[in-house]
């Protein structure tokens, strides 16, 4: 039988024991650190470290950008997904504002809670010493589901940027052959009759969800028409690559 781990996620900031409470507290056996993507850190980064490992817990380093929403969600998408069969936590208090942004949406849009860890108090010294002390526990965010694009939105998001040149937009013909060739599911599962009807599958299931949520945009050139990634869904690929 597969055992089941607990798998926490923490971002890792200028905090020190509001990581390591709740990971004593639940009896983590993974711990992810999300380390952000600049040079230096603060000492007692290596000495949380060390104190993780004398606890027994299993720590896994991700370097990422804690400033960037999307980076953050991101990573913590793809490790959720990593750990389908685990119960995975995710500490949104551990790191900067827009860090604990990108973890609560990437938890709204899986299975991952996001919870919030309360210390006994802080102290606000220089930014490069620790911003709070002790662990008083933690409260589970409430959570809103969001719907996340299929497998299928995404690979087409992921054709449109790799074919995007300065010299050649994709049409929307293009994205049909692109969807037979990958046998994505809205054409392959639905064996359409005609031309007409492969278009309509790929306005109802690619074309018009994404371009109403603002990922892609659609402009007629002639009588075709072009489609592109907009800067939003570039950074919506980032975050759910991982169904690739």
């Amino acid at each position: 039988m597969q055992s089941i781990d607990e798998v926490h996620i923490a971002p890792l900031g200028f905090e020190y024991d509001r990581i390591l409470g709740p990971v004593k507290q639940h009896g983590v056996d993974i711990l992810y650190l999300l380390e952000h993507d600049s040079p230096g850190s603060p000492d007692y980064h290596d000495a949380l470290k060390e104190e993780l490992d004398a606890e027994g817990i299993e720590v896994r380093s991700r370097t990422v950008d804690l400033m960037d929403i999307y980076d953050v969600l991101g990573i913590v998408t793809t490790l959720v997904s990593e750990h389908e069969d685990d119960i995975v936590r995710v500490n949104v208090a551990s790191g900067s504002k827009l860090s604990a942004v990108g973890a609560a949406i990437a938890c709204m849009a899986t299975d991952a809670t996001a919870y919030y860890v309360h210390p006994e108090g802080y102290a606000y010294a220089d930014r490069n010493e620790r911003q709070s002390y002790g662990y008083v526990g933690e409260e589970v965010l409430p959570t809103y589901p969001i719907e996340s694009p299929t497998h299928d939105q995404v690979s087409v998001m992921h054709y449109l940027e790799e074919a995007n040149t300065d010299v050649y937009t994709p049409k929307k013909k293009d994205l049909i052959s692109y969807a037979e060739d990958e046998e994505l599911s809205f054409i392959a599962d639905s064996n359409p009759a005609n031309d007409k009807a492969k278009f309509a599958l790929l306005n109802a299931n690619i074309v018009d969800p994404l371009e109403r949520d603002g990922y892609i945009e659609v402009r007629k050139v002639g009588r075709q028409k072009q489609v592109t990634l907009t800067e939003t869904g570039h950074d919506v690929l980032r975050a759910f690559r991982h169904k690739l």
